[in-house]
C-alpha cells in the first residue's frame, strides 16, 4: 500500500512551514536515510530524511510552496512492486492535526499515516493555483490572493500571473507599491510578538551604566588575545554580567507557565540576532559556569549558524532570559518585547560619552543605557530592580566578574 509522506512538525509549536526544496524527483528510488527535502520554519531551514524504502511515486506539494500545514500529505511513496496505478488520490482522507509534544527533533522523517484527501488540500487556505503559477508569482512578488483564476474550477494558471505587471500593481490613483508575501519566519514573529504585547503585562526599568572600566578591560584583554585571533565585544561583557546577576537573583530567573512559575537552575540566555527576513534568538546554555572568552566564542559560533540558517532546534528553543543589543546602530535606548514564556528581556543601547556629575565634579564618562522589560505576572518590581542593579554593578566593576570567574 502506498505510504503518505507528511509535512513534519520540526518543533513543538510549528503548525505550518515552507517546502523549500525537494532533493528527489518523481520516479527516484528512496532508501532509508536519504535526504528527501528541505523544510523552512520560522527559525531555520532543516533537512527531512526518509525512514522507508521505495520509489517517489508522486509529489503533491511543489518546491517553494509556503504555508504548508503540518501533517498534510506532501508526497506519496510507492513500495516494491507498486506503480503509479496504485495511487488512488480520490481515496485520500484528512489527517488529524499534529499533536504538540515536548520533543524537539533535530530532523524529521517520513511516516505512514492515514491518507489525506485532495479535496481537503484544495479547500485549505492556500491559493488554488498550479505549482508553476505559484513559482512565477513568488519570483515576481505578486500576491495570488489578488488574481482571478481562469483555469478549471477557477484555478490560477501561468497565463493569469504573467498577464500582470511584474512585481508592481498600479492603483487608479495613489503611489506605486510592491506586495511581498510573508515568509514563514515573519508570520511567526508577527503572531508571537502580537500575542506578547496583548497578553503579557510589561513593565520597564532603566539604568545608565558607566562602562569606562569595561572598555579599558576589553582593550587590555583584546591586546592579550590578539595572537589567538580572538576579540571580545561589549556585548560579551553584558552577557557575562547578566549570567552572574541571574545567579545572584534566582527569583528573576523564571518563566510564566500559566498556572505556575518555573524557576531555572541555569542561566540559559538568548541573544537576539537580526538575520535576512527576521530575527532569531540562539541560546547560550549554562552561561553562569562559562568564562568570558568561552561565552564570546560560543556567541560567535551561534551567530554564524543563525546567518547560515543552520541552528538546530535545541539551539534556539527555550531559554530563561534574553538580551537585545541595538547599540551598534547608534540607538541610545529602547524597550524590547518579552519572548514568552520568558519573563525578562534586557535592551542594551549604544555606548556614548556624556557629561556626568561625579563627586561634585562634571566629568566625561562612557555611558550605556540598559532597559529591562519584565512580565509582572512572574516578577515583582523589587525583584526586577534588584536584578537590574546587579547587572549594573557587574558592568561598572568588571574586575569583580574576573575575580569570580
Amino acid at each position: 500500500m502506498p505510504i503518505n509522506i507528511l509535512m513534519p512538525a520540526l518543533s513543538p509549536t510549528m503548525t505550518e512551514g515552507t517546502l523549500a526544496r525537494w532533493h528527489k524527483k518523481e520516479g527516484d528510488q528512496i532508501k532509508a536515510g536519504d535526504l528527501l527535502a528541505e523544510i523552512e520554519t520560522d527559525k531555520a531551514t532543516m533537512e527531512v530524511e526518509a525512514v522507508d524504502e521505495g520509489s517517489l511515486g508522486k509529489i503533491l506539494i511543489a518546491d517553494g510552496t509556503m504555508n504548508v500545514s503540518v501533517n498534510s500529505v506532501i508526497a506519496i511513496l510507492l513500495e516494491e512492486g507498486e506503480t503509479e496505478k496504485d495511487i488512488d488520490l480520490s481515496a485520500l482522507k484528512a489527517v488529524a492535526p499534529a499533536t504538540k509534544t515536548s520533543v524537539e527533533p533535530t530532523k524529521e522523517t517520513i511516516v505512514a499515516q492515514p491518507p489525506v484527501s485532495v479535496s481537503a488540500l484544495a479547500s485549505s487556505e492556500r491559493p488554488f493555483a498550479s505549482p508553476l503559477a505559484k513559482r512565477i508569482a513568488l519570483d515576481k512578488n505578486i500576491s495570488l490572493a489578488s488574481i482571478q483564476g481562469s483555469g478549471p474550477h477557477g484555478r490560477i494558471i501561468k497565463r493569469d500571473v504573467e498577464s500582470l505587471t511584474a512585481g508592481t500593481m498600479r492603483q487608479p490613483t495613489g503611489p506605486e507599491f510592491t506586495d511581498k508575501p510573508l515568509s514563514t519566519m515573519r508570520t511567526i514573529i508577527a503572531q508571537r510578538l502580537s500575542e506578547s504585547k496583548q497578553t503579557v503585562p510589561h513593565f520597564y526599568l532603566t539604568v545608565d551604566c558607566s562602562v569606562d572600566t569595561v572598555l579599558s578591560a576589553r582593550k587590555s584583554l583584546n591586546e592579550t588575545l590578539a595572537d589567538q585571533g580572538k576579540k571580545l565585544t561589549v556585548n560579551d561583557f553584558v552577557l557575562w554580567a547578566c549570567s552572574r546577576a541571574l545567579q545572584d537573583n534566582p527569583n528573576a530567573n523564571v518563566s510564566w507557565m500559566g498556572d505556575r512559575i518555573r524557576h531555572y537552575r541555569d542561566a540559559d540566555i538568548a541573544i537576539a540576532v537580526a538575520i535576512e527576513g527576521g530575527l532569531v534568538t540562539p541560546i547560550v546554555r549554562q552561561s553562569q559556569i562559562k568564562d568570558l572568552i568561552s561565552l564570546s566564542e560560543e556567541v560567535k559560533t551561534l551567530v554564524k549558524k543563525a546567518h547560515a540558517s543552520q541552528l538546530r532546534p535545541e539551539e534556539f528553543q527555550g531559554g530563561s532570559f534574553s538580551i537585545s543589543n541595538l547599540g551598534m546602530y547608534g540607538i541610545q535606548s529602547f524597550q524590547a518585547i518579552i519572548n514568552p514564556p520568558q519573563a525578562c528581556i534586557l535592551a542594551v543601547g549604544a555606548v556614548e560619552e556624556r557629561p556626568v556629575v561625579d563627586n561634585g565634579r562634571l566629568v566625561a564618562k562612557s555611558m550605556m543605557n540598559c532597559t529591562l522589560s519584565v512580565d509582572h505576572r512572574a516578577i515583582d518590581g523589587a525583584v526586577a530592580a534588584a536584578l537590574l542593579s546587579s547587572i549594573k554593578k557587574y558592568l561598572e566593576n568588571p574586575w569583580i566578574l574576573l575575580a569570580k570567574g
